[in-house]
């Protein structure tokens, strides 16, 4: 999602934004649409799940910065000039770039947001200061991971979805990692250290970059910003493959699924200890 809007969207001018609602998960800051107005998007970022637009000047000499979240439902698509499509029920927000291009947050279930923070103090915001390594930053290794780990009484998979520990790792992810490190998702965290770290810190990196080669993965709501689809659901080894063989062994008894926290959880019990 980033890459696309980078690659569409950075240098353009912004000429307005319009709002068709308060709030979405929580309220929108008021005058968001004021404070960019008039203003350039130099680049886009990201910070976990969160997508960050970075406006030249937008009340502060540094500049600001719109974060958005999708949610579970949101969608952030881009209408080349002339050839936007009409206004659906739940565009909740609009960018409206000087050269006619049009950027949209569309967002049935109301899961997603919209919040602002200044450039030079982003680090510090609310959403933000809690957040764990990012899992493809030069920071994050084994050794990194293995004392991230250290003395955690919970599953690996429930490490690997909490936020404050790795930061962007979803659940489709989380699964997929587990099996490309060989590690069953009911281990103990704690007990991921050495070896295991790395393989697991490998693995995590190796997934994440094919899935976002692969455009994500889309299940009911997510597409790029052009419209299409992600396609790395069709390179899953493990999720929502319940019964079927799993493809790294000869075992019998295929792939499994359980529930952790809530969240379904696919693995094999045979290649997976």
């Amino acid at each position: 999602m980033v890459r696309g809007l980078a690659r569409s969207l950075s240098g353009k001018l912004l000429e307005r934004l319009d709002l068709a609602r308060p709030d979405l998960r929580s309220a929108i800051p008021p005058g968001l649409a004021a404070q960019i107005a008039g203003k350039r998007l130099e680049r886009v970022s990201r910070r976990a799940k969160y997508i960050l637009m970075h406006f030249a000047g937008a009340n502060s000499p540094a500049g600001g910065v719109v974060i958005a979240h999708l949610g579970m439902s949101g969608r952030l698509t881009i209408a080349p000039p002339g050839k936007a499509p009409p206004r659906e029920k739940h565009d909740h927000a609009v960018f409206h770039f000087a050269d006619g291009t049009e950027l949209r947050l569309n967002d049935a279930r109301r899961f997603g947001l919209l919040d602002y923070g200044e450039e030079a103090t982003l680090a510090e915001h609310p959403r933000f200061r809690h957040l764990g390594l990012e899992p493809l930053g030069n920071e994050f290794n084994g050794p990194t991971l293995a004392a991230l780990l250290h003395g955690k009484k919970t599953s690996i998979k429930a490490a690997l979805l909490d936020q404050r520990v790795v930061a962007g790792i979803g659940n489709i992810y989380a699964c997929e990692a587990l099996y490309g490190a060989g590690l069953s998702p009911k281990r103990l965290a704690k007990t991921v250290q050495g070896d295991r770290a790395e393989r697991l810190a490998t693995a995590i990196r190796d997934v994440l970059t094919r899935a976002i080669a692969a455009g994500g993965s889309s299940l009911r709501d997510y597409v790029q910003t052009s419209g299409e689809l992600g396609y790395f659901q069709h390179h899953w080894a493990v999720y929502g493959k319940e019964g079927e063989r799993c493809p790294g062994c000869d075992c019998k008894t295929g792939i499994r699924r359980i529930v952790q926290g809530g969240r379904s959880t696919f693995y094999c019990p045979t290649r997976q200890k």
